[in-house]
């Protein structure tokens, strides 16, 4: 059967054969129906020819190259989707990147339309299937432009809390529903004026408070969406509230909080620091989990805070690292009393990072 063009690919058209990216990951299989998203996905992935149930000979292009068993080298000059398809081909980014797209689109659809709430359940639990290459401090999408850091932080917070609700001992109902309000949290903005959300210098007073609105503005579209629970929606609008009653909108105290909310606190401010932002270069995930781990005196909740930094910073020795100086080395010990400050070596050299507090570990490198 003959393949066409993506370009010509119309929504409800039937896939014939999987689709692969050009570096040999499966991105569709045989049977799928087109959906408008999918295209969008088919053109990120620089897909260039599918076959469609029905084609013509007519129609007929020149069969795809088929990718080779290795991924080249991404070659000077290469541009930043070559770049970014060179930088990994592991499943879990690609059902990251579907996630990513549908997210997208509802943020910008959600104020006018209803919200696929079925088609956010199949691609999520796509995702979640490829948990298990998930480490909070390791991974990285393939790219992020500064404007996506709203849909970036939704699927991360996503899969953080899915995580952290496992981590926690949640019953096992509660995970997805976790994942869901970590998807959903933010999803008020979709609401806020956009030029607020990236204004890179401070908020006037008033512009904060429209701002804050976003936790409202999430639960009142969220009211009536099926498929959801309660928590994901109280999620949306408490996420912001603090154990000590200094948070908002409504300054609950601690058991005043639902507890869908209280995780996905922990993995929003985890999220929203150490992403790039347009007025604020990403932070290092270490130097995060100290201030999470100062606001659990009070304002988060410590038992999901202890079980979140214990759980992430449990890495095998031997792992590289990159340190604040722009040193190499790699984590030799790490005594568990101080999870984010482990002895590392570096040049051949024993480096204590509790007491040599003027470094800290920048990044893990994967």
């Amino acid at each position: 059967m003959p393949s066409i063009s993506v370009a010509e690919v119309k929504p409800g058209s039937k896939i014939i054969k999987d689709v692969n990216t050009p570096l040999g990951g499966l991105l569709f299989t045989k049977g799928k129906v087109i959906l408008p998203r999918d295209i969008e996905i088919l053109q990120a992935f620089l897909v260039q020819y599918v076959e469609i149930e029905g084609t013509q000979s007519e129609n007929k292009a020149p069969e795809p190259v088929k990718p080779a068993a290795k991924a080249t080298p991404v070659k000077a000059g290469a541009t930043v989707d070559e770049s970014l398809l060179a930088k990994s081909n592991s499943s879990l980014h690609d059902e990251y990147d579907k996630m990513l797209v549908l997210v997208k689109q509802i943020y910008r659809s959600v104020a006018a339309a209803p919200m696929p709430i079925l088609e956010i359940r199949s691609q999520l639990e796509a995702l979640i299937n490829e948990l298990k290459d998930y480490h909070v401090l390791k991974f990285s999408p393939r790219v992020i432009h500064e404007e996506d850091y709203n849909y970036h932080n939704a699927v991360l917070s996503a899969l953080t809390s899915y995580k952290i609700a496992q981590w926690c001992g949640y019953p096992q109902k509660d995970w997805m529903q976790a994942a869901f309000a970590g998807l959903l949290h933010d999803i008020g903005n979709a609401k806020v004026d956009v030029s607020l959300l990236q204004k890179p210098t401070p908020l006037t007073g008033a512009e904060l408070e429209e701002v804050r609105r976003h936790t409202t503005y999430g639960y009142q579209l969220l009211r009536n969406v099926t498929a959801i629970n309660e928590g994901v929606r109280l999620a949306a609008l408490q996420h912001h509230e603090k154990i000590d009653g200094s948070g908002y909108p409504l300054r609950l105290e601690g058991t005043q909080i639902h507890f869908y909310a209280k995780i996905v606190a922990v993995a929003d401010i985890f999220h929203a620091m150490t992403l790039r932002k347009a007025y604020r270069k990403a932070q290092s995930p270490y130097l995060v989990l100290e201030q999470i781990l100062a606001e659990s005196f009070g304002k988060l909740d410590p038992v999901i805070v202890q079980t979140f930094i214990q759980k992430t910073t449990d890495l095998y020795n031997g792992t590289r690292i990159k340190l604040s100086d722009g040193r190499h080395g790699e984590i030799i010990f790490t005594d568990r009393s101080n999870p984010t400050r482990p002895m590392v070596q570096v040049e051949g050299k024993i480096v204590n990072l509790m007491v040599e507090r003027e470094l800290h570990i920048k990044e893990i490198i994967a």
